[in-house]
């Protein structure tokens, strides 16, 4: 038994050190249950479950290898320990907990001599209290790590002060010095000098930094960037559903709906428990598409799991709301959102802002919320803060009248969205672009304008907005109730499920099928089912 023992912990260290997590985990806790394993195996198996997914498992494995670090009197691996859990937990999205382990190592290491674990610790601190209205502290924090790690000769600790003093740079409006930090953070992670989850950590964050900015371009080749350094680790990881998320939020950007609905939520399902602020994020996403589509009920479902896990579901919350008619409401939740907010928290917000005190008459403010946004894409100089600024102002414009001005800045708009291939707002644009022309008696620019605002609507599935455009008009001639009906059927339900979600016979719902086939041309439900998508005509949850 004892040989088998033995060449399960030679095998599971192998597999560890190519990143083969899952072969590292199954063999170490197999051969965990012939004996107990020393603390070295242990830790590894501690680390291997996180990399897989056991996130539970690997917190409890990496509690008990602290305390036999402590026990033992080794005080500097207990302290690293200490540091390794207080990420985790700040992954997972559990800022108590990790504050918790942050004070075990800050304590354990108050009177031990200067190591790489004060660094590491730094960095978690910072990380912690992070807070965007003061960037002194951070940046003091970016110093010192930058600082420690020319000491120690430790690049690891440079990068992570580069990190923290990138994103005050990026916070600060200064992007271009920000993403050049960040690039050169990357140096030691791309050397294999810094642990896989601190650098997981470090992608992550440039991913994020460039989402919050909206450089969508960045964004793609970030995360582009961080499915490649994936790729080296065998078999699907905590970090390849975390990329997974970040690719199908640019997929729901292009406007690839029907691919990124279902796959988002399950991958945010998927990373609950293991990185809520993603999961969260992941939620956020499906709350939009399914807006976006009609689906009220699915939404706020969505916007309630996104706050659950952490994610402040605004501003679309607020947009379904407004699309209910309940305009104050959305007024009062954006403002509420808006209020300590710092420049950038609230650029993503503005321009909801601006529409919704347009459409309540509140010209003065909507005026104040397009400048803060214009000052603010000024600052940043990203294309999708451009885009945003200039759809505003175009907003603006157009609901003053004055749609001589709105023409060259809804151009400029249409050109940023194209670039970052975001078709929803272009066909936003292309709204604002016959709203223009109309006001201009250029009736013909106007009816191509809409006509071309109405074809990516109905691309993409948004029936709210075909319905708008349409004169509320459903496709094909279509009743509401037939609408309802073959929406389900083209979601894969049967003629028994449409009949209890619509609560009616089957009966009716085989004579609806009837009518709607003889008014679309089709003979057979996956062919009904193609021009139910093809038209957008999705199920209501």
């Amino acid at each position: 038994m004892m040989d088998e023992f033995e060449v399960l912990r030679s095998t599971a260290r192998a597999a560890y050190a190519r990143g083969d997590w899952h072969a590292a985990n199954e063999q170490l806790e197999r051969a965990r249950e012939l004996a107990d394993l020393p603390t070295e195996d242990l830790d590894l198996l501690g680390s291997a479950s996180w990399w897989v997914g056991r996130v539970r498992d690997s917190l409890a494995i990496s509690e008990e290898v602290y305390h036999r670090f402590e026990d033992g009197g080794d005080r500097p691996r207990a302290a690293m320990k200490a540091v390794n859990l207080g990420l985790l937990w700040f992954i997972r999205g559990d800022l108590v907990i990790a504050s918790g382990w942050a004070h075990r190592a800050r304590r354990i290491l108050a009177d031990l001599p200067e190591g790489p674990e004060r660094g590491y610790l730094l960095y978690l601190d910072a990380s912690i209290d992070m807070d965007f209205h003061d960037l002194g502290p951070t940046r003091a924090a970016a110093a010192e790590l930058r600082e420690l790690g020319r000491r120690l000769r430790a690049p690891q600790l440079t990068s992570l002060g580069l990190v923290l003093s990138g994103l005050c740079d990026v916070r600060d409006g200064d992007a271009a010095s920000g993403f050049a930090q960040l690039d050169e953070a990357m140096l030691p992670v791309l050397a294999g000098r810094m642990p896989p989850e601190w650098a997981g950590d470090i992608y992550c964050t440039v991913i994020h930094a460039c989402h919050d900015v909206a450089d969508l371009a960045r964004m793609r080749a970030w995360t582009r960037a961080t499915e490649q350094w994936c790729e080296q680790f065998h078999g699907e990881v905590v970090y390849s559903g975390i990329c997974r998320i970040h690719r199908l939020q640019l997929l729901c950007v292009e406007g690839s709906w029907d691919r990124a609905e279902p796959a988002i939520e399950r991958s945010g399902t998927e990373l609950i428990g293991r990185n809520n602020w993603v999961a969260g994020e992941a939620f956020y996403q499906l709350g939009e598409i399914r807006r976006l589509r009609g689906d009220a009920g699915g939404a706020r479902a969505a916007y309630a799991q996104a706050t659950e896990l952490g994610t402040e579901p605004q501003p679309g919350e607020s947009l379904l709301q407004r699309a209910e008619g309940r305009k104050d409401d959305a007024w009062a939740g954006l403002c509420a959102a808006l209020a300590g907010r710092d420049r950038l928290a609230s650029a993503r917000l503005l321009g909801s802002a601006v529409d919704v005190a347009l459409e309540l008459g509140l010209a003065d403010e909507a005026e104040q919320l397009c400048r803060d946004l214009e000052d603010t894409a000024a600052a940043f100089g990203t294309a999708g803060f451009r885009a945003w600024a200039a759809q505003a102002r175009a907003s603006v414009l157009v609901s003053g009248a004055r749609y001589s001005e709105a023409l060259p800045v809804l151009r400029a708009a249409a050109a940023e969205y194209r670039g970052l291939h975001a078709s929803y707002e272009t066909a936003r644009v292309y709204e604002l672009l016959a709203r223009a022309h109309r006001g201009l008696g250029e009736r013909g620019a106007a009816a191509a304008d809409s006509a071309t605002a109405l074809a990516i609507y109905r691309r993409l599935g948004a029936l709210p907005d075909i319905r708008r455009l349409d004169g509320g008009a459903l496709p094909g001639g279509l009743t509401g109730r037939e609408a309802d009906v073959l929406a389900l059927i083209a979601g894969g339900a049967s003629n028994k499920d449409t009949a209890e979600a619509l609560f009616i016979s089957q009966k009716t719902v085989g004579r609806h099928l009837a009518n709607i086939f003889a008014k679309i041309g089709v003979s057979s439900r996956t062919a009904a089912a193609a021009w139910a998508h093809e038209h957008g005509l999705h199920p209501q949850r």
